[in-house]
């Protein structure tokens, strides 16, 4: 008999059909999602795992230097100086850690996790997505958090698993249970507290006991997991990336420079850092860095002697913009303050009371400071009797004018200690420049004393460092923050669009070139936790995400890609 071929599959198609629709009719629940990502023979899948000690200085932690983190060191790139945001309490920083995005962007630093609007603007923040939410949307992993701190935990409840754990203790034993049990495991984010409510007591410091004992304790927990780790029945199939971290060093009240250990069987032991001159480009008119309250410490007062110094680098000449300044906008004859601003190739300082029932705005060049090389401004004002304040201008340590500007009265306002744009009659916005090594002191220097210090190198070494209450070296090279390194004072915040550029071994007289300034400069942030947990488990990481976070390990593929 011959068999119609065609016809016998159209036939068996239709009853397949059918019965599947009729199959279909019925209802049934959803089956639950199933988390897994199959292990197969000759696969290797990439896990991470985050462990924060809160509250754990680099600094303490290499005086310190506990066993089970110095093994991990053995096997990792690591820093002792994790850059903190110009916002690093325990919210801020743990939002930067799990997110990737630094809180310039996320703003979020109140125990509710809510982003909060920046000050003085009606802009609504961002809202970004934490790892967690990146990993649920491209991977079929677990992911747990594990944290005596409620607020964390609710924040991270897209997690798979997360205990309620009170103690670090509790910490330690539910993250090995965790790691007993769940074979799909692939992210895991594990907070230790102990060591920040240690140093409440006593200081955080290594030569505090009780500090020193509670990084003990977390170490030894921290050997607990990593033998945990190793003791996975699918452990052999798996690559472990292992970061231990901090939100921060120090206290949530006054954070200090973290630390970040990459730990992997495959690296080879390497502290990152940064190299050569990294500094802000000042450009336009929204680009500031200012102490946002100085509490009066930088008020020029009526009588009060002061030195204002900086380096600075014009990329461009242009007329008339102020570049550094504590005091108002400049209109007409009208200014409360002092300023310094560009004018061409040539650079001149402001000063007036006008607010205060002084005089208008009298101006003293400065020099010819704007001709695109690095050069030194200075200025001083010094009360020298009951008939005379005396200002004087300074470029590279040589004298350029002085005067009396005791007409001027009061220089007291309430405006910031400012670098970036100031208003001049309404003008002039095309500003571009850098700037390094701004300082500040409590006293009128002696022209002897600038010009012999005017390339100073070590400001500790300055014969008027106990007079120095403001020291903005200007080179951290990422976040928003210029630390102040005088012994008192206040950091400066940056805003606006700003940028960190590398200008290599192109650096002011106080700067020492970095001869290693072409090789690979890291610096890491809390945002790098984040950026590194996606990029180990293969996730791409795309501009609409928002991440400034640097998966820092991509520079070193050769050694851990077979």
């Amino acid at each position: 008999m011959k068999i119609n071929y065609k016809k016998a599959i159209l036939f068996s198609t239709l009853i397949t059909t059918i019965l599947t629709g009729f199959i279909s009719c019925k209802k049934y629940d959803n089956p639950p999602p199933v988390f897994e990502e199959p292990i197969t023979r000759n696969t290797v899948l990439r896990k991470v795992i985050v462990i924060s000690i809160d509250g754990l200085a680099g600094a303490e932690l290499k005086s310190i230097a506990p066993p089970a983190i110095e093994d991990l060191r053995k096997t990792s790139k690591y820093t002792y100086d994790v850059i903190r945001g110009s916002v690093a309490n325990d919210v801020a920083s743990w939002a930067s850690m799990v997110n990737g995005v630094s809180y310039s962007k996320h703003q979020i630093k109140n125990d509710d996790f809510l982003p909060t609007p920046k000050e003085n603007s009606h802009e609504a923040p961002g809202v970004f997505r934490n790892t967690f939410d990146y990993i649920l949307q491209y991977k079929s992993l677990k992911t747990a958090i594990v944290s005596p701190w409620a607020n964390l935990r609710n924040y991270l409840k897209i997690a798979d698993i997360a205990p309620i754990v009170s103690t670090d203790l509790g910490v330690k034993d539910s993250t090995i249970n965790i790691l007993n049990t769940q074979a799909q495991l692939g992210a895991i984010v594990v907070n230790f507290r102990d060591v920040e409510a240690a140093g409440a007591n006593g200081g955080f410091t290594a030569s505090n006991t009780t500090y020193k004992n509670a990084v003990l304790k977390a170490d030894e927990y921290v050997g607990n997991i990593v033998t945990a780790i190793k003791a996975r029945k699918s452990y052999a199939n798996e690559d472990w990336l292992v970061i231990v971290t901090t939100n921060h060093g120090g206290s949530n009240d006054d954070p200090k420079a973290g630390f970040l250990i990459a730990s992997n069987k495959n690296l080879k032991q390497e502290e990152v850092k940064k190299s050569g001159f990294n500094t802000i480009l000042f450009k336009g008119a929204s680009v500031l860095a200012q102490v946002m309250n100085d509490n009066g410490l930088y008020d020029p007062g009526e009588t009060k002697d002061f030195t204002v110094q900086m380096q600075v680098k014009f990329n461009s000449q242009t007329s008339y913009p102020g570049f550094l300044s504590k005091g108002t906008s400049m209109i007409g004859s009208s200014i409360t303050g002092w300023m310094f601003r560009e004018g061409g190739a040539g650079v001149s300082a402001a000063i007036g009371g006008t607010l205060n029932g002084g005089s208008g705005k009298v101006e003293y060049s400065g020099g010819n400071a704007a001709d695109l090389s690095w050069h030194t401004i200075t200025l001083t004002v010094k009360m020298d009797n009951s008939t005379t304040r005396t200002l004087t201008t300074y470029l590279d340590g040589v004298k350029v004018t002085t005067a009396n500007i005791l007409s001027r009265k009061s220089l007291s306002t309430n405006e910031k200690l400012t670098i970036g744009y100031k208003n001049v009659d309404n003008g002039g916005t095309a500003l571009s420049f850098q700037a390094a090594d701004l300082c500040y002191f409590n006293t009128a220097l002696d022209a002897a004393t600038i010009l012999a210090n005017k390339n100073l190198k070590d400001m500790t070494q300055h014969p008027n460092y106990a007079n120095l209450t403001g020291y903005w070296p200007i080179d951290e090279g990422a976040e928003g923050i210029l630390n102040n390194k005088a012994p008192g004072g206040y950091n400066m915040e940056l805003s606006g669009p700003y940028t960190w550029v590398s200008l290599g071994t192109d650096v002011p007289g106080t700067v020492t070139p970095d001869p290693n300034s072409k090789g690979k400069s890291i610096l890491l942030t809390p945002t790098a936790v984040g950026a590194t947990m996606l990029y180990w488990l293969n996730i791409s990481i795309l501009p609409e995400f928002g991440i400034d976070g640097n998966p820092f390990l991509n520079q070193f593929e050769i050694e851990f890609l077979k």
